[in-house]
């Protein structure tokens, strides 16, 4: 009998291995991306579905969700237009202005609730707490805390587990560890502010070309002025 897990795939190069990681495992996949308003929304929307055809994953076992309370929330440098993205540095100091208030809580929230629907056993998420850009639902104190959260408050034949298998990796690592699994690299996107080419200057570009490097390898993607 086959095993099924829900994976948050935004489409990014963390949840583009981490899917592949699950479909090793043996894992059937079940896929969820969340538009949230963030500036390159329909580009990240694209990854999703490019990495779900590559892995042939069926339209029933792909749901894309509206999370738009998150823009009219508003808090962040993606969702909200009047604060600005500042310029990548990887040495900057406490929370981001990228960091989308609690936004993990409500895709963990959303997986658990399909999950159970299809009768998932397990949930992947592509965290990184190391090596990421600081967020604080990214930390598997977090994870760990929402797992006991979701098995309290589903039916009792509801047994989830909760994986981020690249939780204590590096960039470097993760990337070694796509190019070895085969992981469609060249169809995840990373970039907070561009859509046609990645801009290689804001963070998540920044550790993106930092991991590549640093793993001896050649990022597949587009970048500004390269």
């Amino acid at each position: 009998m086959s095993k099924l897990a829900v994976i948050s795939l935004s489409g990014g190069m963390d949840s583009c291995v981490t899917t592949a990681l699950a479909k090793v495992d043996g894992f059937e996949l079940a896929l969820l991306h969340a538009d949230y308003g963030q500036l390159t929304e329909a580009r990240e929307r694209q990854a999703f579905h490019d990495i779900a055809n590559f892995y042939a994953v069926p339209l029933p076992r792909r749901l894309v969700i509206s999370f738009e309370n998150l823009r009219k929330i508003g808090g962040s440098a993606l969702t909200d237009p009047s604060i600005a993205l500042p310029e990548g540095n990887l040495d900057r100091p406490g929370i981001p202005a990228s960091y989308v208030p609690f936004r993990n809580a409500h895709l963990l929230s959303t997986a658990v609730s399909w999950a159970e629907v299809l009768g998932a056993t397990a949930i992947f998420v592509g965290f990184v707490e190391e090596d990421s850009s600081g967020y604080p639902d990214c930390r598997e104190t977090f994870l760990r805390s929402f797992e006991q959260t979701a098995n309290l408050g589903t039916r009792p034949e509801t047994k989830l587990r909760f994986f981020a298998p690249l939780l204590h990796s590096s960039k470097a690592q993760i990337v070694q560890k796509g190019v070895e699994l085969g992981a469609p690299l060249h169809l995840s996107w990373s970039c907070y502010q561009a859509e046609e080419k990645a801009c290689g200057t804001c963070d998540s570009c920044l550790l993106r070309l930092r991991g590549f490097e640093q793993a001896g390898a050649m990022d597949p993607i587009a970048y500004v002025g390269k």
